[in-house]
């Protein structure tokens, strides 16, 4: 089943190419609503969709709910300074394509799974935290913890806890070792076979 992956999740929250924007005036919650909305939609149609379907629909969902450029900055911290406009820029649409290849990748099929927003609040620097949970048949469910950020007039989502694992936090001790031990180049290329995997799972 598509979620007992949901460890995966953050693996998810890692980039698109093209950065769209979210609908302006839309809430924090709205924003996390929207984007679970879309991924239970491409579930229920996902062996009709296929993964390149699933992919095309699930690239405008990420990126009207994600920083994945200020993702990117974060994962590989001052690993970011080092590298020139070039590399960023780089980096960041690798990410971009890693974060919805891995959706389209676990959220291929559906079993009668739900997800559902339990509360928000407001954190100290200015953003949202939106706790929810995904119900899955016969199973615990699992809890995601959304923290957004404002991105000019809207929210847009910057890490995902899942059941208390910071995608954030273990992207960036792979990812910094990688570039400091192995350079930019091997990260690159690491990403890009595991996009490859999950285009062919």
């Amino acid at each position: 089943m598509v979620i007992k992956s949901m460890k995966f999740l953050a693996v998810c929250l890692l980039g698109m190419t093209a950065l769209g924007n979210a609908n302006a005036g839309e809430t924090a919650r709205q924003v996390v609503d929207k984007f679970q909305a879309e991924l239970i939609d491409v579930m229920k149609n996902g062996k009709k969709l296929a993964y390149a379907g699933r992919y095309e629909r699930l690239n405008s969902a990420v990126a009207n709910s994600h920083d994945l450029a200020k993702i990117a900055r974060i994962v590989v911290g001052k690993e970011w300074e080092k590298l020139n406009a070039d590399q960023q820029q780089k980096l960041t649409d690798v990410f971009s394509r890693l974060s919805v290849a891995s959706y389209a990748h676990n959220f291929k099929d559906y079993a009668g799974e739900s997800f559902a927003v339990d509360t928000e609040e407001q954190t100290a620097r200015g953003g949202v935290v939106v706790h929810s949970h995904l119900s899955i048949p016969d199973e615990k469910d699992v809890k995601f913890d959304y923290m957004l950020k404002e991105k000019g007039d809207s929210w847009r989502i910057i890490n995902i806890i899942a059941n208390g694992v910071s995608d954030l936090a273990l992207k960036r001790s792979e990812y910094t070792t990688i570039l400091q031990r192995e350079g930019f180049d091997v990260l690159i290329a690491k990403i890009n076979e595991k996009i490859d995997n999950y285009s062919k799972l």
